[in-house]
């Protein structure tokens, strides 16, 4: 396998990184956090997410953020809709492109949407409709890939099946998310030789969490397997709620530092993009996630 000559880093840290954090942020800083982003070279962005502020307040104000960011051609601005009426509110703020989510774990979908997978896939079956209906590009994420925090391994067939279905009722990009960061390089190998048998390896994308130190090891792994697209967090935004105290996304600084160590070409500016994790951490009041940040800040 190839590994990829060019890769698009996906951003969660607007709405994955910025849902955990238990502080107020005002829709002022959402918005320069994600023109920050875009004027750092990122091309896919996710800003938030259209749930009730009742289950995730974070995320309040979505709406708000959509229409106040500067949008920049050939930048995907998408936000994160679990049931129909979020997907109404995206549509009415002008979104493109939305997400819906399953897990890969039983136990995990019931404890966490009390619903079993395939009751949760169903219910995404009418959010696709409609969005194909309005050209509104939909992608997957599959949580507990390699992992789960209440039933421990999860089979990989388990893991493909989810993957399949997701990929038969349209979703344009399946990712693989490693929730608790237990995964390692092997296993993610394992996973997406698995996986790319249902779905093109060009249609996958890999979230790791760097809970227990894999996430840059899985990022290269991945790479060797011929996957192109990964998502990650400014600063490392976002914890790991299963891990009291432990990291959670992995940071874009050091996946770009990566990338940029093998020849791997993003269209991303390190300096701005290591800029924008200073402003935002500032913001939070909270130490900058990305170790390549933290080395270039001081270095300066």
């Amino acid at each position: 396998m190839n590994i990829p000559q060019t890769v698009r880093l996906v951003d969660v840290g607007p709405r994955d990184g910025l849902q955990n954090e238990s502080r107020p942020i005002a829709v002022t800083d959402k918005v320069q956090l994600v023109d920050d982003l875009s004027a750092a070279g990122l091309r896919h962005i996710e800003v938030g997410s259209f749930v009730s502020p009742k289950w995730v307040p974070q995320m309040a104000g979505s709406a708000e953020v959509f229409a106040a960011i500067k949008q920049h051609p050939g930048v995907s601005y998408s936000a994160l809709t679990p049931n129909m009426k979020g997907l109404e509110a995206a549509l009415e703020a002008g979104v493109r492109e939305v997400a819906v989510f399953a897990a890969a774990s039983e136990a995990f979908s019931q404890r966490n949407i009390n619903c079993s997978i395939a009751e949760s896939i169903e219910r995404f079956a009418p959010v696709l409709e409609a969005a194909q209906k309005a050209d509104v590009k939909v992608r997957g994420y599959i949580s507990c890939v390699l992992g789960c925090p209440y039933q421990g391994d999860v089979p990989v067939d388990q893991v493909a099946s989810v993957a399949r279905e997701l990929h038969t009722m349209g979703c344009y990009e399946v990712s693989l998310g490693d929730t608790i960061g237990t995964g390692t390089p092997s296993a993610t190998r394992a996973l997406i030789e698995a996986v790319a048998r249902y779905v093109p390896r060009e249609q996958l994308a890999g979230h790791f969490h760097d809970t227990y130190g894999q996430a840059l090891a899985n990022i290269y792994a991945s790479l060797l397997e011929g996957v192109s697209v990964f998502d990650s967090s400014v600063a490392g935004l976002g914890g790991c709620p299963y891990a009291k105290g432990a990291t959670g996304n992995v940071a874009t600084e050091d996946v770009l530092y990566l990338l940029n160590g093998m020849g791997i070409e993003t269209g991303i500016d390190l300096d701005l993009l290591v800029d924008a994790g200073a402003r935002i951490s500032q913001v939070l009041g909270r130490e900058n996630g990305s170790r390549v940040a933290r080395a270039v800040l001081a270095a300066r």
